[in-house]
């Protein structure tokens, strides 16, 4: 108990385990009480068998929530005991049926009182304890159903690690970082265009003059990010986000979703109404931040530029 009071909530799992061999340890003997054959983890293959006339290995595995491997395991140990019979299905002989052997049937009825008791036993442990955990179980369970644990670090990761970055106002110095990260992008998936020279050759005359901000993402105060909010040319927008990159090397940290709310909060402190963007389908992890900021799919807008197969828009 002390290892697990000094490392915490982080050895959730390695805790839950050391439970589940707590009981499962004895639930060896409490199968010997009974004089029962069977391996502890044989229990939930046995049990979904007894209630049926025969089942699919997928099914099985769907059933109690195994992986597919684990389900085969556990099957070729029963039918070398004797307790299950495997064949091939009639209609599909890839897929294998098992059914319970005469053997096997003979134990559900012995086996009977000792379901009785174990569920008698787990009741008063429910009954003394402060919480119920078979409750908790079925609320964890659906709680990373929902969300699975890696996306929950993953959320976490991002928190911490957005600490570290700051998003400030374009600076002549960092001209070169700014054309450097989208010529790494644009030259990755397509090539150059005319547009893309010019903006990126001199972000001051073709952005900031008129009327456009670039947001750099410092990260530990080096730049590894960019976006611009450009004026737009069509009259139905005000401006156009645009330019947005982020180093290889540092990405998965959410530098991306700070840069676009940064062009966003700009937008709206400005009076915009709709923010325009045009991107390409290819950019898969682009297009799902631009949805996760807000923006819908439109058609019909001409773009200068031939990669554009995809054009979104923000109402502010």
């Amino acid at each position: 108990m002390d290892f697990y009071n000094q490392v915490g909530k982080m050895a959730l799992g390695s805790r839950l385990r050391r439970l589940s061999e707590l009981i499962t340890d004895d639930a060896a003997n409490v199968y010997k009480l009974y004089n029962i054959d069977l391996r502890p983890n044989w229990f939930p293959v046995f049990y979904v068998l007894s209630n049926s006339k025969e089942k699919t290995i997928t099914e099985i595995a769907n059933d109690i929530g195994h992986s597919h491997p684990s389900v085969i395991k556990i099957i070729r140990e029963m039918i070398k005991k004797g307790y299950v019979i495997a064949k091939n299905d009639k209609n599909d002989g890839r897929k294998n049926i098992v059914y319970l052997s005469k053997t096997g049937k003979n134990i559900i009825g012995k086996i009977q009182d000792q379901y009785k008791d174990v569920n008698g036993a787990i009741e008063v442990a429910l009954k003394e304890a402060n919480n119920n955990l078979w409750e908790a179980i079925e609320e964890w369970e659906n709680l990373f159903k929902k969300k699975k644990l890696i996306q929950r670090v993953q959320e976490q990761q991002k928190l911490r690690e957005s600490k570290n970055i700051r998003i400030v106002n374009f600076k002549p110095e960092y001209s070169k970082i700014f054309t450097q990260l989208n010529k790494e992008w644009i030259s990755k998936y397509f090539k150059m265009e005319k547009p893309d020279y010019e903006a990126l050759n001199n972000p001051q005359k073709h952005i900031i003059d008129k009327g456009g901000y670039i947001f750099i993402a410092l990260y530990y105060d080096k730049p590894a990010g960019t976006c611009a909010l450009m004026k737009s040319d069509n009259p139905m927008y005000d401006f156009e986000l645009a330019k947005m990159a982020v180093s290889s090397k540092i990405q998965g940290k959410g530098i991306g979703w700070l840069l676009g709310m940064a062009v966003i909060d700009k937008a709206k402190s400005l009076g915009a109404k709709k923010i325009y963007l045009e991107s390409n389908t290819l950019l898969e992890p682009a297009i799902n931040l631009y949805r996760k900021l807000g923006f819908k799919e439109i058609t019909g807008i001409y773009s200068p530029y031939k990669r554009s197969n995809i054009q979104m828009v923000l109402n502010l």
